[in-house]
C-alpha cells in the first residue's frame, strides 16, 4: 500500500480528509496534532489496529499485551510529535479532572487537598512539562569520542524504546507512583500497560476511566484487579517491568520476570533514618521533621522512619515536636482535616500491633480508632535497635527516637541496617553533613529537610540494594525505558589502514593496529 492509497483508505473508513488524518492521534478520543510525517509502517499499523481499539469486546490480559505489541511493531509511537501529543494529553487529563482526582484520593486515604495537589497532581504536571520541554534533546544522537581507526565514521549512541512495558503502581501515592514512571515510558516511545493498586480502589477506578479517554488506546492500557490478576499479568512477556511496592512482592516480580529474562526496575523503600547532630535549629528541625514524617499519615516510602540523636538533642527536640504537632493538627488531631488516614483496616491493625509489641516509651500520641482508620501522630523514646519497630519499615505515623553518643556511632548504626531509600541529616555544621554523606550509602540524600529531594525532576529518584534497583524522574525515567544502542556508520575510506587487520598477520601490523585503537590515538584526534 502506498502512502497516498493508505490515506485514501483511511478517508473512506473515517470520513476525514487525508490532510486531517495526518494530524490525528491513533486511537485517541481527543482532537490533537501528531507528526504529519508518519512512517508508512506506522500508518499501516494504525489502519490494522484502529478497529481493535474502538471495539467494546472484553480482552484477556494476553490479548491486551499482544495488541500493544502489534502497535509498537507498527512504529506509531516512534515520532517525537506523537510522544509529545500523548504527554500533552496526559497533562490535560490531570488538569481537567483535578477535582475528581482529589475526591478519589480523599476517599482512599483521606488525603487533604493540599497534600493531594502537592504530591499527586502538581508533581505529575511538573514532570510532564519538564519531559515535553526536554524531549528533543533527550532523543538526539549522542556522539562519542573516536580513535584513529574510526576517524571517518559516525559513532553515536541512539536511544530507542524497549517495546511493551509494564508499570505496577502502589497504593500510598496511587496516581503519582503509577503515572510518573509512565511519563518516562511514553517519552521514550514505548507502549505501556499500567496496573493501579486495587487497595486505593477509588483512584484505581478513576484512572481506568480516564486513561482511555485521553491517551491512545492502541498504545496504552489499564489492567485492574488484585493479587491474582497481577500474578496472571506477570506471566506475559514484557520488555521492561517497573514495580513500586514492598520487598516481599518485589521478589515475586523478579521470579516472574526471570522466566522471560525481562529487566526490572524496583522502587521499594526501607527504613529511612534521620540523624540530628551538632548545632541544630530545633524549632525549624521539628517543623520539617514533623511535616516529612506525618505527611500522608506517614505512608511514604521516603518518610523519616526513625530519628538518631544524642540524649541532649532528644531533650531539646521533643518539646519542639510536641509544639509543632499541636500547631499543625491541634489538640485533637483526629478532628484535624489536615491529617490523613491509614489506607485499610488491615494496615491499621498491623501498625497498632507493631506499636503494641514495641518496648519503647510512648511520649506523644499512641491512640488509635479502628473504625476511623485513625492513628495519632506518635513518638516513642528509649527504643532499642532490636525493637519491633526497627525490624521493618513502619509506613505509618509512628516515630521512634534512638539515642547515640557520637556522630561515628550514628553512622555505624545506619550502616548496620539495609541501605535506605533516603537518608536525612539535620545539622548547621557542614562538616557533619559531609561526613555522613561520605560515609554512608542511600538511594537519595537530603540535609536539613525531608522528602523534597524527590520533587526535583532533574535529580534521579531510586533506591540502592534492598531499597530498590534503577531510578526515574526527568531524563532518568527516559533512560530507564530506553535502549542505548551503540551505532557505528562506516564508509569505505582509510582502507589502507583497515588492511592492517587482515591476514597475513605480522608484528608490525599488530603494533600499528594496537596504536590506532588505543587511547593515545584518541587523544591525538582531540
Amino acid at each position: 500500500m502506498r502512502m497516498t492509497s493508505a490515506l485514501s483508505f483511511l478517508t473512506q473508513v473515517t470520513g476525514k480528509s487525508s490532510r486531517n488524518l495526518q494530524g490525528t492521534t491513533p486511537g485517541n478520543t481527543r482532537d490533537s496534532s501528531v507528526c504529519s510525517s508518519w512512517s508508512l509502517r506506522g500508518l499501516r499499523g494504525w489502519c490494522r489496529l484502529r478497529h481493535t481499539s474502538q471495539s467494546e469486546r472484553m480482552e484477556t490480559q494476553s490479548q491486551v499485551v499482544e495488541r500493544l505489541r502489534e502497535t509498537f511493531r507498527s512504529g506509531v509511537t516512534l515520532p517525537e510529535q506523537f510522544r509529545r501529543t500523548q504527554l500533552t494529553n496526559l497533562i490535560a487529563m490531570i488538569e481537567e479532572n483535578e477535582e475528581q482526582i482529589i475526591k478519589a484520593l480523599h476517599k482512599d486515604l483521606a488525603k487533604p487537598k493540599f497534600e493531594a495537589v502537592l504530591s499527586e497532581v502538581d508533581i505529575l504536571i511538573n514532570e510532564l512539562y519538564y519531559a515535553n520541554a526536554n524531549l528533543n534533546s533527550w532523543m538526539k544522537r549522542e556522539y562519542v569520542t573516536k580513535n584513529l581507526a574510526t576517524k571517518l565514521d559516525d559513532c553515536f549512541v541512539r536511544r530507542e524504546p524497549l517495546g511493551v512495558v509494564l508499570v505496577i503502581g502502589a497504593w500510598n501515592y496511587p496516581l503519582q507512583l503509577l503515572l510518573l514512571p509512565m511519563v518516562g515510558a511514553i517519552a521514550a516511545g514505548n507502549c505501556v500497560i499500567i496496573k493501579p493498586s486495587e487497595i486505593s480502589a477509588a483512584t484505581e477506578q478513576l484512572i481506568a476511566e480516564l486513561v482511555p479517554k485521553y491517551l491512545s488506546q492502541d498504545c496504552y492500557a489499564v489492567v485492574q484487579g488484585g493479587a491474582e490478576e497481577t500474578k496472571a499479568l506477570l506471566k506475559n512477556r514484557f520488555d521492561h517491568i517497573f514495580y513500586t511496592g514492598s520487598q516481599a512482592v518485589a521478589r515475586s516480580v523478579l521470579v516472574a520476570a526471570s522466566v522471560h529474562l525481562t529487566p526490572v526496575t524496583l522502587e521499594l523503600g526501607g527504613k529511612c533514618p534521620c540523624l540530628l547532630y551538632g548545632a541544630v535549629n530545633m524549632a525549624a528541625a521539628a517543623r520539617r521533621l514533623v511535616w516529612a514524617k506525618y505527611f500522608n499519615s506517614g505512608q511514604s516510602c521516603v518518610a523519616p522512619d526513625y530519628v538518631l540523636c544524642t540524649p541532649a538533642t532528644r531533650e531539646a527536640l521533643l518539646p519542639e515536636i510536641q509544639k509543632t504537632l499541636v500547631d499543625c493538627f491541634g489538640t485533637e488531631p483526629q478532628a484535624s482535616p489536615d491529617l490523613g488516614r491509614i489506607v485499610s483496616p488491615r494496615h491499621w491493625t498491623h501498625l497498632m500491633e507493631l506499636l503494641g509489641r514495641s518496648k519503647g516509651k510512648v511520649v506523644v500520641g499512641g491512640e488509635g480508632n479502628q473504625e476511623d482508620k485513625y492513628i495519632a501522630p506518635t513518638v516513642l523514646v528509649d527504643v532499642a535497635e532490636d525493637d519491633a519497630l526497627m525490624q521493618e519499615e513502619i509506613f505509618g505515623p509512628i516515630l521512634p527516637i534512638i539515642c547515640v553518643d557520637t556522630l561515628e556511632e550514628g553512622i555505624a548504626f545506619i550502616n548496620r541496617q539495609e541501605k535506605p531509600l533516603a537518608l536525612y541529616v539535620f545539622s548547621e555544621e557542614s562538616s557533619v553533613v559531609e561526613t555522613v554523606l561520605k560515609n554512608t550509602s542511600s538511594g537519595g540524600f537530603c540535609s536539613n529537610d525531608g522528602i523534597l529531594h524527590m520533587t526535583l525532576p532533574s535529580l534521579p529518584f531510586g533506591g540502592v540494594g534492598s531499597s530498590g534497583w534503577g531510578n526515574y524522574h526527568g531524563r532518568w525515567g527516559f533512560e530507564t525505558f530506553s535502549h542505548r544502542r551503540a551505532c557505528m556508520l562506516r564508509g569505505w575510506g582509510l582502507e589502507m589502514l583497515n588492511g592492517l587487520r587482515y591476514p597475513p598477520y605480522t608484528e608490525r601490523k599488530l603494533s600499528w593496529v594496537r596504536w590506532s585503537a588505543s587511547p593515545k590515538s584518541m587523544c591525538s584526534l582531540m
